[in-house]
């Protein structure tokens, strides 16, 4: 990765790519118009990369949207130029932008299943910017060159993948196709929006390395839109921090993680999981929400939030200011920055930093503060002490027909949980990770009771579950409820939240109508909601908000078991703090057990007493967390924790690090012996003959199903 400076560095600075002047986007409506962007300023020279980070509707997809002329309906330029390559973007015609798309900047957007045409194979998708920009290539040359760029981005088989289907394909290989599609052209920009969001750590690492090795090859500039700092800490080049429509701070990615001025920023860190004092520490969270823009806020629009605020910051509107303290590194030892000017001191070089640190706060951190990780957060909780067994799995296996339609004879099935057994204690947190098709959602859902398991045992406080009649099942729901990934697909739109939260209630005929409002009240009030969101329907609320609707629908019915799937994974770090807290205060108060599932492995260390870790639908090790994160015992744990983006540039150059490696193997088709030995480094021949029995070879209930566990613990990760 190449540090590159601004353009207020000095003489040698390259001219800029794309230059963002005083941009003003405005999205009008019936009723309203919101002021989406509000004197947004950037500059992005040849080859560097920049990554743009907030909370949800700070700005940040709508600055990267604004550069190619994708605004959402009534939504307009009202000020400002975009100069990319000396050509105004923003007064550009139809005509124009056209040839500017998917020629000289590419876009990869956040979803690649709604960003894909259904009914084109994935070959004439990927050719189709090469018959659109490039004159005089044919249907078979830019086919040709589709094939070649599918292979370049990493596509296992890529002729084959060629004449598939969006639908056909995972996750991750769509995001390579919507890589490929915007590559293909060889762009001077890529402008990658949220690119593995919803992708698991392992998919995630190999996209990231992906673009970066395809920049350095082809030379270009980036603008990585993401609210993950740890992708920020480990990618770019530059950062700027957006809220309520405007750049708060900016500057060069190590300046930014070491020392950041704005109070914003540092409250953004301070809510990372990874910086918690400890697993029984309260996540920091900032207070209240983001104004409204459809009206421009007086003064610093972050005041309201902000501890540290006056009269002053309430009044009038901070400019952003060139920071004039000492860079993280005198000497300017990044690759790429330009040398001191001739006869400079070095004093004076110190005054003047080439990261171009700016901020827009009257109050910011004072120079020489703490590191952001070790900002007070809020007194340690209360640990309850786990109980007695609560749920226990006993060799459970799920497995799932395979066939080429409905009336197709059936060719085989597919492994999802592979013999599974653990055991869930009252008032614990267990957490299960995995990467994506590892099984851990299908455990959930058996767990939840939404599917049958293929064989194995299902002991909910002491009872085999299998055991129970219609009726004893209808009302053993009550005692285990499931808390949704996604809390709007899961909420019918067309429902109040009233009628959603009464909604088990009346089906489990508990309480008058009466009770059941009363009931309702409690709950809003529980998860921090106003009594009055009973009138308002799901889509009226913040990703935020849902979520924590959603909780307060799975404690309805005061179950004793919630089964939580992801619930964190879409959120920005600052609600995600407010919804774990309010977890581990429910918790608290209720006695609630959680199995909590989730690809999040700084989540899961924040808040899960016990550990398990899935594989291929194999449990491969489990235990109390501490010890499977300080000392994991099974290699593809400790790949696991080394493939993390952690939020530190400083820990991401470190090269004790070894990231998973290849592809997880078709569950259709499990590998003999030990599933992990097809991408483990340590694999010898009794791993493809015989399955690997589980062990304790360390401190008691650390347990690892590995024929070679691991011995010596390495430094401890960042995670």
């Amino acid at each position: 990765m190449t540090e590159l400076q601004l353009t207020d560095a000095g003489p040698g600075t390259p001219a800029p790519l794309l230059s963002i002047d005083d941009l003003h986007v405005d999205i009008a409506s019936r009723d309203r118009t919101v002021h989406a962007l509000d004197g947004v300023s950037l500059d992005l020279v040849p080859g560097e990369a920049l990554g743009i980070v907030g909370e949800s509707g700070c700005g940040k997809t709508m600055t990267a949207l604004s550069v190619l002329g994708l605004l959402p309906p009534g939504g307009t330029v009202t000020g400002g130029r975009i100069l990319f390559d000396g050509q105004d973007l923003a007064a550009a015609s139809a005509p124009t932008l056209q040839d500017v798309r998917g020629n000289t900047v590419g876009m990869v957007f956040q979803d690649p299943l709604t960003s894909l045409n259904p009914t084109m194979t994935i070959g004439a998708q990927v050719a189709e910017p090469l018959l659109l920009h490039r004159a005089g290539i044919g249907r078979k040359e830019a086919w040709a060159r589709a094939e070649e760029m599918l292979r370049l981005v990493g596509m296992p088989q890529p002729a084959e993948r060629m004449k598939n289907y969006p639908h056909q394909l995972s996750g991750g290989m769509r995001q390579r196709v919507a890589i490929a599609m915007a590559l293909v052209c060889e762009p001077k920009l890529l402008i990658a929006d949220e690119p593995t969001t919803a992708l698991d750590v392992t998919t995630q690492h190999q996209i990231l390395e992906l673009i970066d090795n395809l920049r350095q090859t082809l030379g270009m500039a980036m603008i990585l839109v993401t609210h993950d700092l740890g992708v920020i800490a480990n990618r770019v080049d530059r950062v700027a921090v957006m809220y309520a429509g405007k750049v708060a701070e900016q500057s060069d990615v190590r300046g930014l993680f070491a020392r950041p001025r704005h109070r914003y920023t540092e409250a953004l860190f301070a809510a990372l999981p990874e910086r918690a004092a400890d697993r029984g520490t309260e996540l920091h969270t900032i207070p209240g929400l983001p104004p409204s823009l459809t009206v421009r806020p007086t003064g610093c629009r972050f005041a309201p939030r902000c501890s540290f605020a006056t009269q002053e910051c309430r009044e009038r509107e901070p400019e952003l200011e060139l920071s004039v303290e000492p860079s993280v590194e005198p000497e300017w030892g990044l690759v790429g920055a330009a040398p001191a000017a001739a006869g400079q001191d070095a004093e004076a070089a110190k005054a003047s930093p080439p990261s171009g640190h700016r901020f827009a706060c009257f109050h910011p951190v004072p120079y020489g503060d703490a590191p952001a990780e070790q900002v007070v957060t809020p007194p340690p909780a209360t640990a309850t002490e786990p109980g007695e067994v609560l749920l226990e799995l006993d060799a459970l296996v799920k497995e799932f027909p395979l066939s080429g339609g409905p009336f197709a004879r059936r060719r085989g099935t597919v492994s999802a949980v592979g013999g599974v057994s653990l055991s869930v204690r009252r008032g614990e947190t267990y957490g299960m990770v995995g990467e994506s098709g590892c099984g851990k959602t299908t455990l959930g859902r058996i767990v939840a009771g939404l599917e049958e398991p293929t064989a194995g045992t299902v002991r909910f406080d002491g009872r085999d579950l299998s055991g129970l009649s219609r009726a004893e099942r209808r009302a053993h729901r009550r005692r285990i409820q499931l808390m949704f990934q996604d809390s709007t697909a899961a909420m019918d739109p067309r429902m109040r939240v009233g009628e959603i939260l009464r909604e088990p209630l009346v089906i489990q005929g508990v309480g008058s109508r009466a009770e059941r409002e009363r009931l309702t009240a409690e709950l809003l009030d529980a998860v921090g909601l106003p009594r009055g969101a009973v009138h308002r329907y799901p889509h009226e609320f913040s990703g935020g908000q849902r979520q924590r609707l959603g909780l307060a629908r799975a404690l309805t019915l005061a179950p004793d078991l919630v089964v939580a799937d992801e619930p964190v994974s879409a959120l920005d770090v600052s609600v995600q703090a407010q919804i774990l807290n309010l977890m581990r205060e429910l918790q608290r108060e209720r006695g609630l057990t959680y199995l909590f599932i989730s690809h999040d492995l700084a989540v899961i260390r924040h808040l899960a007493d016990t550990v398990g870790v899935m594989y291929l639908g194999r449990l491969v090790e489990s235990g109390p967390a501490e010890q499977v994160y300080a000392h994991p015992l099974h290699p593809y744990t400790r790949g696991l924790l080394d493939t993390v983006n952690v939020p530190d540039p400083a820990a991401a150059s470190g090269g004790e690090r070894e990231p998973l490696r290849g592809e997880t193997p078709s569950a259709a088709q499990p590998p003999s012996g030990c599933r992990f030995r097809t991408r483990c480094p340590f694999a010898a021949e009794v791993c493809a003959t015989t399955e690997p029995p589980v062990s304790t070879p360390n401190a008691a209930g650390h347990q690892v199903a590995c024929h070679f566990p691991l011995a010596a613990p390495r430094l401890a990760s960042a995670v």
